[in-house]
């Protein structure tokens, strides 16, 4: 079936539709990594997005029960160039274009991703929608440049109620901004005893959970629109041990009074070098987000840099100079991969460890 991809600037992409037959509309953006397309497509931070991905083949692996990033995908499309007609993996239960259309979101194939993803580093991200053949672009154009975008991204992928991830260990509230599963997967490995919170929840509810640790979690959009975090964050600073992943680690950093802005085209795929600036190491890291915090932003805060991108040079790390609280931009649970990051959620074990023995000699002094 004839389908085709609309720019807000007028460009027209013509390709064969997969997945599901309804009309989307999203903001474009691409991503680099050459595996891991269930995770990506299931990842909550791409909520409202059309994927765009720049390798050439999509699909061969199929779809697995173990790979989901969440249960319902959110993202609003998928692009590619060529679908793999057969996917080959003794993990395989069903097709790409088979999941597409069970979770009704729409793909688009035989698209120049290659000319696509250069026109969207050229120009920024853009509105974008998916449309049948037979569709009047015109009429459609007009119709994506009057879409507003969501702005209640968080909300939209967040859990409502909060839920317990069982275990025998510390315990761990995690703050649910559009929580990836492999987080959580994370946390079991080092035996973590996990409460799933909403994005919403106050300080006074989580510190009534009596945590060892509050993890502020990954998610979608502009860390402005999420401004319920804030006094969260405040509220539970150098109470109790804190650590930011994504738009969890750009949270951390406006409670203490730093700014974020929009990057032009943002970090998405697996293949992200970042320089840890104590250690003088460098992990290749999974990444997914538009915004980054500003440097200049942080000179009159108590947020030192920890960590830096090589491409860019964005800031992809802080830590407070008093408080046990620190974050990452980058996806240290290492889905779709690589795992050199892995080891920061061991520095944040390692810091609920120090945290009680301080306190508990404190106690003990008294």
């Amino acid at each position: 079936m004839k389908r085709l991809l609309l720019l807000e600037d007028g460009t027209v992409f013509e390709g064969e539709g997969f997945g599901s037959s309804n009309v989307s509309t999203g903001e474009l953006v691409f991503t680099t990594g050459m595996t891991g397309y269930q995770e990506e497509i299931s990842d909550p931070s791409f909520n409202g997005q059309i994927i765009v991905f720049t390798y050439p083949l999509i699909g061969n692996t199929g779809i697995n029960r173990d790979d989901f990033e969440s249960i319902e995908p959110s993202c609003h499309g998928v692009v590619v160039r060529e679908l793999a007609r057969r996917p080959s993996n003794w993990r395989s239960s069903v097709s790409l274009d088979e999941y597409l259309k069970q979770k009704d979101i729409p793909g688009i194939k035989g698209i120049d991703t290659r000319m696509l993803t250069k026109k969207i580093r050229e120009k920024g991200t853009l509105k974008a929608c998916i449309i049948n053949g037979e569709t009047d672009p015109a009429h459609a154009l007009d119709q994506l440049k009057a879409t507003v975008m969501s702005s209640k991204l968080v909300a939209e992928v967040s859990t409502t109620k909060p839920y317990p991830n069982p275990g025998l260990g510390k315990n761990v509230v995690v703050v649910d901004f559009g929580l990836k599963h492999s987080v959580l997967r994370e946390l079991s490995r080092y035996q973590c005893q996990v409460t799933v919170v909403p994005y919403n929840t106050s300080a006074e509810d989580i510190l009534n959970l009596a945590p060892d640790g509050v993890l502020l979690s990954n998610g979608p959009g502009n860390p402005e629109n999420v401004p319920e975090a804030l006094p969260l964050i405040q509220g539970i600073q150098g109470k109790v041990p804190l650590f930011g992943i994504c738009l969890g680690h750009q949270l951390f950093a406006l409670a203490n009074g730093a700014t974020a802005y929009k990057l032009p085209f943002g970090h998405r795929g697996s293949n992200h070098p970042v320089r840890d600036l104590e250690t003088k190491t460098i992990d290749f890291t999974s990444q997914n987000h538009s915004y980054a915090i500003s440097a200049q932003s942080l000179e009159n805060t108590d947020l030192v840099v920890t960590h830096l991108e090589i491409n860019d040079g964005s800031i992809e790390g802080l830590k407070h100079k008093t408080d046990p609280a620190f974050s990452v931009q980058f996806h240290p649970d290492a889905a779709p991969g690589p795992h050199d990051g892995q080891h920061v959620i061991g520095k944040f074990i390692k810091l609920m460890d120090t945290w009680k023995e301080t306190s508990d000699a404190k106690k003990n002094r008294y």
